[in-house]
């Protein structure tokens, strides 16, 4: 997975779902809770996202 100056919140990626234009991401937090996401598609690509990748 690559950086970027997007990437603000640490976490354990739990499922990337990509749409026509943009993809919903949704990301486990160390204290348990999750939050989702929604990016470009390209921005998926460009950040190598995959279920179970650490961001």
């Amino acid at each position: 997975m690559k950086l970027s100056a997007r990437n603000v919140l640490a976490g354990t990626v739990l499922e990337v779902r990509k749409g026509s234009t943009t993809a919903h991401v949704r990301l486990e937090l160390p204290g348990g809770a999750a939050v989702t996401a929604s990016i470009t598609n390209e921005a998926v690509d460009e950040l190598g996202l995959r279920a179970g990748d650490q961001a």
